[in-house]
């Protein structure tokens, strides 16, 4: 088990990708941050590394998958990180019966902007028909959602809705939270994962709308 102190940012960082992709696995000596992302998600996951390298013991590695039903083949990247005392105590809090859960007291850890743009990164997505934007937060319970409204209304003055999608909620933001929210967002967004926003603070634009590129997607899934 590594020793070495964690910092603020790496902290925060490992918040945030707790909440999205990422999995934290109990072994017999304590915990470790597993996490794995897409071939096009390939700058992002080296992001991560680079980010907290000082508890990986070797870099991203590729992974080629096939669908045992559709015989899709996909490339993943993933790393695991060492066991460390801090994997360990997040285990205790998000994953208290083996399942990952949003702890009561949420609100006291996702208080960082940063955090919240790394959630995002891993969960989040935009609609074509308007400048909405989402997190795919369908395997949490509705209570679970609950709290995390509370807690982007308290720690960052952000307004959500739930939205049902077939097997569960996520956590949507309505376009008059959207420039908020991508403001303050933004600055910690890697330029590879920035298509995921619909406003940019920078050049102080929406993206332009595909309505109907939506309604044919939205089609395609009735």
């Amino acid at each position: 088990m590594t020793t070495r102190i964690i910092s603020t940012r790496e902290k925060e960082i490992v918040l945030g990708t707790i909440l999205g992709d990422s999995h934290i696995a109990m072994l017999k000596t304590g915990a470790r941050l597993e996490m794995m992302h897409g071939h096009s998600q390939k700058d992002y996951i080296f992001w991560k590394y680079s980010e907290l390298s000082s508890f990986i013991s070797s870099r991203p590695y590729k992974l080629e998958m096939t669908d045992k039903r559709s015989g899709r083949k996909s490339v993943e990247w993933k790393f695991n990180t060492k066991v460390y005392s801090f994997f360990t105590e997040l285990r205790q809090q998000f994953y208290p019966k083996g399942k990952k859960i949003i702890p009561k007291n949420i609100s006291n850890l996702l208080k960082s902007p940063l955090s919240l743009a790394v959630w995002f990164m891993d969960d989040g997505g935009r609609r074509n028909d308007c400048y909405g934007l989402f997190l795919n937060t369908l395997a949490f319970s509705k209570i679970e959602h609950e709290l995390l409204q509370k807690c982007l209304r308290k720690n960052f003055s952000l307004d959500s809705r739930l939205h049902w999608i077939q097997d569960g909620y996520r956590i949507y933001i309505p376009s008059a939270s959207v420039q908020r929210f991508c403001e303050i967002v933004y600055p910690y967004i890697i330029p590879s994962m920035q298509y995921k926003l619909s406003y940019n603070p920078v050049t102080t634009s929406f993206v332009r709308l595909d309505r109907a590129r939506d309604r044919q997607k939205q089609g395609r899934q009735l």
